[in-house]
């Protein structure tokens, strides 16, 4: 059985399956749904239910109160019609943003490689018409034995490489998702994932210089967008500030200092907070909000930045970046969340990142 589902104010009209949540629906026939956490637990995906009846599913009480489904609001993530529905969503034009339809894949695994002591590279290739997706989307990956409960992984590879993507995967303490793709998967394996998903995107359209902040494993987005703004010529000022801990977990740096050798709009700062004083090292040594406050002088007016990586970093460069005069509509990061969260992570200074 199917029931149909409008969404407004657009007027789009979804087909919903029995059983399917409606944010799946909604981001299936390429409508973008504002979500995040999509288990229940942030409550970024609320709508008002204007005529129907729906199953809640498991929505947390914290993230939907019992007043709030009173009231007929529910969580797309969760909810599943049971007849015909009205929806009204919180919908912005986003004149940057590709809506590209998710769908269903499978892959083969044709390459694996250790990048740094924890964080391998998995390269899946990509049959037919591949995958389309916008640099800083994310596809869901199905985990052998758990499949109900689907790990998100950036896309490292820019949007041009759509047979052959690339995810870089860091060895998630007793996960069991990261644990298996560390040690269990092979070469020549094939694994499923849907995708594309997201909403962190270069606001192409917008003339401001650019900085990318990241660490960890969040090199992933910034690098796909970094690699599709230069094949696409941009000639916009880019600063790309990446932190690690020591040299050994520093991934990617020949790739970042080739592309600053080759375009001169473009500067890379990695900076090291644990590395040995006896080293060697001759960079930054720090954290990335502290590189860029020295870098920009504390003077971040007047640019987009771009943040992805653990929260606490994420927090500490939007307070940076605050401080120096720049604000939330200049600010744009991607959400972490996994298995054990247990609430949203996005930044308590802000109500939208």
């Amino acid at each position: 059985m199917t029931y149909e589902v409008t969404i407004e104010p657009t007027g789009d009209t979804i087909e919903v399956e029995e059983g399917q949540t409606l944010l799946d629906a909604a981001l299936r026939a390429g409508i973008y749904l504002p979500h995040a956490c999509g288990h229940g637990l942030c409550g970024t995906c609320k709508v008002e239910v204007l005529s129907g009846d729906i199953d809640h599913g498991s929505a947390s009480p914290f993230a939907l109160m019992d007043m709030e489904r009173e009231e007929g609001k529910c969580l797309a993530c969760c909810a599943t019609p049971l007849s015909d529905l009205t929806l009204e969503a919180d919908l912005e034009e986003e004149p940057d943003a590709h809506n590209h339809p998710v769908r269903d894949f499978t892959g083969v695994v044709s390459k694996i490689e250790t990048l740094t002591p924890r964080i391998k590279a998995i390269f899946i290739a990509i049959e037919n018409d591949g995958l389309e997706f916008q640099a800083g989307h994310y596809i869901n990956l199905l985990i052998p034995g758990l499949e109900d409960q689907p790990r998100a992984f950036s896309i490292a590879s820019p949007p041009s490489e759509k047979h052959l993507i690339e995810l870089n995967v860091a060895l998630v303490e007793g996960g069991k998702g990261t644990t298996w793709l560390h040690n269990e998967l092979k070469v020549g394996d094939e694994i499923r994932f849907s995708g594309p998903y997201g909403r962190f995107y270069v606001r192409e359209s917008a003339p401001e210089p650019m900085i990318f902040l990241a660490g960890g494993s969040g090199l992933s987005s910034p690098k796909s967008m970094i690699l599709d703004l230069f094949e696409r010529g941009e000639t916009r000022p880019i600063t790309f500030i990446y932190g690690a801990r020591n040299q050994a977990e520093l991934y990617y740096r020949e790739l970042f200092e080739e592309l600053a050798a080759e375009h001169s709009n473009f500067t890379y700062l990695p900076v090291l907070s644990n590395e040995p004083e006896d080293s060697g090292w001759q960079g930054l040594r720090g954290y990335v909000h502290e590189a860029a406050k020295a870098h920009f002088d504390g003077k971040f007016a007047g640019n987009k930045a771009y943040m992805c990586g653990p929260p606490p970093m994420i927090d500490a460069c939007i307070t940076t970046l605050m401080q120096g005069r720049l604000f939330e509509k200049e600010m744009f990061m991607e959400n972490f969340y996994n298995q054990g969260s247990q609430a949203a992570t996005k930044s308590p200074l802000f109500k939208n990142i």
